[in-house]
C-alpha cells in the first residue's frame, strides 16, 4: 500500500487533485520548492525533503533529494536484511514517486536562451529518483505522466495498490522518459562547437544535425504486416523529439490523427496517408490529392471564385466549383484508372457533396481535417473505407530543426526536411518568351506537385488540375513518355514541372512534341544553353527557380 509518496513536478497539471487524494487515504507527502508550494496553497498537508532528510537544500537548489534517505527509502526492498539496515540508518520506505522533469526541451527551443541557462535546466534529482524508483517497481509505483495519475487515484478510492502489471508499465515509461530526456540534452550539447562553451552567457550557435543523435518512437500498434504478408511491422509515433520539430502540435500528422471508421491501417496505407497529407499541405485554396503507391496520380485545386458555377456530380448532384468537392472530383478524373483503390486527402471538411462522390470509386482511405455528420453517415455504407481526421493547421510547414531519417544498413542517413519553395513570382525567365500569367500559375501548381513525385519527375498541369504525372523513372524523357501514354493528346496545351535539370536538350524536345507551352525546371545543367535554345526553337516558355526537389 501506498503510505509515503515523494511529489516534484515542474508540470503542475493535476497535481492538486493527486495531492488530494493522497491526502484523503493518509499517505504522507513530501515535496520540494514550487510544488510543495503548489499543494500547500491548495490546503494540503505537504512535508518538506528537507526536514524528512534532516538535510538543507544547497548548492542554489541543485542538492536536496540525493540523499541516503530519498535513494534508501525508493530502492529498499521488502527483505529481511534490507529491512534491518533502512530502520538501522533511520530510513523509512517511499513506496510512490511521482516526478517529471525540468523543461530542458522547453528551455532550449527558444532562440535566446544562454548556455548557462539550458545546463541550469538539466535535471540531476528527478532522473535519479525515477530510475531509484523504476528499478524498484516491485515495491515502488513511479508516475512521470499526469495523465497516469487517475490510476493512482483509482487505486487509492479503492483502498487497493496497484497491481504489478501496472508498476512495471509505469517503470517502462519512467526509463523511456529518462532515456529521451538525456539524448535531448546529447543532442543539444553535441549541436554546440567547442568554442562556444566558452561563452556561456549568450545563445550559441547550434549545428543543424548534432554529433549525437538518439531518437526515441513510442508504439502507437503493432500491424498486420509491413509492406509484404511475410513481414512483421509496428506504427511508431515520435515520443519526444531532441530538438523542435516543424510547427510543433499544431502541424497535422497520420501519428497524431484519429481514425474513424474502416480496418486498421496498414503498413502501405501510412506510408501513402504521409505522401497524400504532405502534398495537400502545399495549398491554402481547396485542394484534392490521389496518391497511389507513394506517388500522386491526380492533383487538383478547386476554381477561383466563392461563387462559381455548379457541375453535375456522381448522381446528379451539384457541385460548386470553388469548392473542395469540385477539387477532388478533377484529381480523381485526371487519372481515373490509378485512383481505383488509391489514397485521398482533402485540405477541407468532408461535406455531404464530397462525401458522395467519394463513395463512387473504391479508395482505401481518406484523410481530411474532419467529416461533417451528413458526410459520416454516407461513406459508412464503404465498410472498409479508412476515415482519418487529422487535426491541426494545414498549411506548408516552414524551415526549422526538423529531420527526417532513413535507416540503410549499418546506419541512417539524416537530412532536414524539404520545406523550401520557390515562389515562382520571382523565378527566372530563362527564354526569350515570357509566361502569361494563366501559364504561371499553372507551373506554380505543378511546381508544388513535382515536389511531393519520386524521381525523376515530371508533371503536366493545365488549368489548376494535374493532366498527366510521370514518376520514378531512370529517365526524364521515359517520364516523359509515360505522360504520352497516358493522356495523349490532352497534354497540348498543358504546362511541365522537372523536378531537377534537363541534362540535355532531347527533355524539351519531347515535351514540345507532347503539347506543352511552358516550362518550370532548377536550371544549373552544363548544357542549360542548350536546354533554354531548344525551348526558344519551340516557342516554350521556361523558368529556372535554382532550388532542386529530388525524392528518392
Amino acid at each position: 500500500m501506498i503510505r509515503r509518496a515523494l511529489v516534484s513536478v515542474s508540470d503542475k497539471r493535476g497535481i492538486v487533485e493527486l495531492g488530494k487524494a493522497l491526502a484523503q487515504a493518509g499517505v504522507e507527502i513530501l515535496s520540494t520548492g514550487g510544488t510543495a508550494a503548489t499543494l500547500a496553497g491548495a490546503g494540503i498537508a505537504v512535508k518538506q525533503v528537507s526536514e524528512h532528510t534532516g538535510a538543507p537544500e544547497i548548492l542554489d537548489g541543485r542538492v536536496k533529494t540525493l540523499h541516503p534517505k530519498i535513494h534508501g527509502g525508493l530502492l529498499g526492498r521488502d527483505t529481511g536484511p534490507h529491512q534491518a539496515e533502512m530502520a538501522a540508518n533511520g530510513i523509512t520506505p517511499i513506496d510512490l514517486v511521482v516526478v517529471n522533469l525540468y523543461p530542458f526541451e522547453a528551455t532550449i527551443a527558444k532562440p535566446t536562451t544562454t548556455l548557462d541557462e539550458a545546463i541550469e535546466n538539466i535535471d540531476i534529482g528527478g532522473p535519479s529518483m525515477l530510475r531509484s524508483a523504476a528499478k524498484n517497481h516491485e515495491r515502488v509505483a513511479v508516475v512521470v505522466d499526469p495523465e497516469d495519475y487517475a490510476i493512482v487515484i483509482a487505486a487509492l478510492k479503492a483502498s487497493q495498490d496497484l497491481s504489478p502489471g501496472q508498476r512495471f508499465a509505469l517503470a517502462r515509461k519512467a526509463f523511456s522518459h529518462t532515456a529521451a530526456y538525456d539524448a535531448a540534452i546529447a543532442a543539444y550539447l553535441s549541436s554546440i562547437d567547442e568554442a562556444a562553451a566558452h561563452t556561456r552567457h549568450q545563445a550559441p550557435s547550434r549545428r543543424e544535425l548534432p554529433d549525437t543523435l538518439s531518437l526515441q518512437w513510442t508504439r502507437l500498434y503493432e500491424l498486420r504486416y509491413g509492406e509484404n504478408p511475410h513481414q512483421g511491422a509496428a506504427f511508431y509515433a515520435d515520443a519526444r523529439s531532441p530538438l523542435p520539430r516543424s510547427g510543433g502540435a499544431n502541424r497535422p500528422t497520420i501519428a497524431t490523427a484519429e481514425v474513424l471508421g474502416g480496418k486498421q491501417l496498414s503498413y502501405n496505407n501510412i506510408l501513402d496517408l504521409d505522401a497524400a497529407l504532405g502534398l495537400c499541405l502545399e495549398f491554402a485554396e481547396p485542394a484534392a490529392v490521389v496518391v497511389k503507391h507513394n506517388n500522386p496520380c491526380g492533383v487538383a485545386i478547386a476554381r477561383s471564385g466563392s461563387a462559381g458555377p455548379r457541375s453535375a456530380a456522381g448522381g446528379g448532384a451539384e457541385v460548386d466549383d470553388a469548392g473542395v468537392a469540385a477539387a477532388y472530383r478533377r484529381a480523381r478524373d485526371a487519372d481515373a484508372t490509378s485512383a481505383f483503390g488509391g489514397i485521398v486527402a482533402v485540405n477541407r471538411e468532408v461535406d455531404e457533396a464530397l462525401a458522395k462522390l467519394l463513395v463512387e470509386t473504391f479508395l482505401e482511405c481518406v484523410v481530411a481535417p474532419g467529416y461533417s455528420a451528413a458526410a459520416r453517415d454516407l461513406l459508412a455504407s464503404k465498410k472498409n473505407l479508412r476515415l482519418v481526421a487529422a487535426a491541426g493547421d494545414w498549411k506548408a510547414p516552414t524551415g526549422d530543426l526538423a529531420w527526417s531519417v532513413r535507416t540503410i544498413a549499418g546506419g541512417a542517413l539524416v537530412q532536414s526536411v524539404d520545406h523550401g519553395m520557390v515562389d515562382l513570382a520571382q523565378a527566372k525567365v530563362a527564354t526569350a518568351r515570357t509566361p502569361t500569367d494563366a501559364e504561371r500559375a499553372d507551373l506554380a501548381f505543378a511546381w508544388r506537385v513535382a515536389k511531393h513525385v519520386k524521381s525523376n519527375a515530371i508533371v503536366f498541369a493545365k488549368g489548376g488540375v494535374t493532366v498527366a504525372i510521370g514518376a520514378g523513372q531512370m529517365s526524364r524523357v521515359d517520364s516523359v513518355r509515360i505522360c504520352e501514354r497516358k493522356a495523349g493528346d490532352a497534354l497540348k496545351g498543358a504546362v511541365v514541372a522537372s523536378d531537377a535539370f534537363f541534362p540535355f536538350r532531347d527533355g524539351v524536345d519531347v515535351l514540345a512534341a507532347a503539347g506543352a507551352v511552358a516550362v518550370v525546371q532548377p536550371g544549373g545543367s552544363v548544357r542549360d544553353d542548350e536546354v533554354i535554345g531548344a525551348a526558344n526553337e519551340h516557342g516554350l516558355a521556361m523558368l529556372f527557380t535554382g532550388m532542386r526537389h529530388f525524392r528518392h
